[in-house]
């Protein structure tokens, strides 16, 4: 079929009449849709092009594929959170340092299962950035949060370097006590810390999407912040938060330089 004079393959013709079915709420949220069998004698087809529009609706945060329940439809009605990567760390006398995040003032927050604390072999991306070799034991700090109430929204890494550790031991405590552990760093030597965040999108890791409870399919963001010693110079933390795409969009703010002032200047001998 043509779509304006356009070819539309014929699983770009399926997804979308699931996604319109999907919206229009003849499948539930939380319910499944059919099951593979059925959705190729429905549509006449074979099951490539089933698993290929599949494919499409869970890059879109439609559908789920879960073990011995199906095609599970998400909540497609979920608001994205906005981010602005601000580039302003404040302080809060009860919580520590605060960075640009996606909470809203006073919002609570909850965490999914228990927080985790161990040393974990450092993949290659945290070896790369901490500059340690890789699969040297790293401890890492690990936890997945949300607004109160809702499905897994962020997980989130530190790893802290062995330096780190060696300097400031109460950082590898299950508390690490008023300010956290950035806190226990700066007192051991290291402060004040600097920060700078790298930002990607790729696709998730196993772990990574068991968690978030999100499809394979789904893209995800990876923001790494990482804190540089004033001591050494070198970086002694990353944390890693890792987002799903669909639950959020970056926001960033432009601002005029002094060449791009309005109304503009005259141009001589013009």
């Amino acid at each position: 079929m043509t779509d304006g004079g356009v070819a539309v393959a014929r699983y770009e013709e399926v997804a979308d009449d699931l996604r319109e079915q999907i919206r229009a709420g003849q499948y539930e949220v939380g319910g499944t849709l059919p099951r593979y069998e059925d959705l190729t004698a429905t549509y006449g087809v074979g099951r490539g092009v089933i698993s290929s529009a599949i494919a499409v609706l869970e890059r879109e945060g439609l559908v789920r594929p879960v073990k011995r329940r199906g095609l599970v439809v998400l909540d497609w009605t979920r608001e994205r959170r906005r981010i602005t990567r601000g580039l302003l760390v404040s302080r809060d006398p009860a919580r520590g340092y605060v960075f640009p995040a996606a909470s809203r003032p006073d919002e609570p927050w909850q965490v999914h299962g228990r927080p985790a604390r161990a040393y974990v072999p450092a993949p290659p991306r945290v070896a790369e950035l901490l500059g340690v070799d890789q699969g040297l034991p790293v401890l890492r700090r690990r936890r997945v949060t949300s607004p109160e109430g809702e499905v897994p929204f962020q997980l989130v890494d530190t790893w802290i370097s062995p330096e780190a550790v060696r300097d400031a031991p109460k950082v590898a405590e299950p508390t690490t006590g008023p300010g956290g552990y950035i806190d226990r760093l700066e007192e051991s030597g290291h402060g004040p810390i600097s920060w700078r965040e790298y930002t990607r999108a790729r696709s998730p890791e196993r772990e990574e999407y068991q968690l978030l409870e999100i499809s394979p399919e789904m893209p995800v963001f990876e923001m790494a912040l990482l804190g540089t010693s004033a001591k050494t110079g070198r970086i002694i933390d990353v944390t890693i938060r890792v987002i799903p795409s669909d639950r959020v969009e970056m926001a960033s703010e432009m601002r005029r330089s002094k060449s791009a002032a309005w109304p503009t200047e005259p141009v001589p001998g013009s």
